[in-house]
């Protein structure tokens, strides 16, 4: 069964360049076009993992991570930032909330995918 990842980010561009990858390397993708679409996402089924922008409408990546940790199901699940903030405050801010990593934009996609093999397996 493949694992499913979820993709939060408002560039729809974004959105499809990442899944395109995870999609090729086997994953199954659900994808949020900000923090309060994804929060009404989480509705119990299992995701392996969380992919988050931070800067975004509605509802930034890093209130999203926290709201999300607060949920007992997704407690536990790994969340990385995928932005264009460089910000050492900003990251600080992240890791508090519970992403465990970072990863700035523009991105590789072997490096996305070597992040996330790295967290959840193949």
């Amino acid at each position: 069964m493949a694992k499913t990842i979820m993709i939060v980010d408002d560039s729809a561009s974004v959105r499809q360049v990442v899944g395109i990858a995870l999609k090729r390397a086997g994953y199954d993708v659900i994808e949020a076009s900000d923090g309060a679409q994804a929060l009404a996402r989480l509705t119990g089924q299992k995701i392996n993992l969380i992919i988050s922008d931070v800067n975004m409408p509605n509802m930034d990546g890093i209130s999203f991570v926290r709201a999300a940790k607060q949920l007992p199901a997704y407690r536990f699940t790994p969340i990385v930032m995928l932005t264009t903030e460089v910000n050492e405050s900003k990251k600080q801010a992240g890791r508090d909330a519970g992403a465990r990593a970072w990863m700035v934009k523009p991105f590789q996609p072997e490096q996305m995918l070597a992040a996330v093999n790295k967290l959840v397996g193949p």
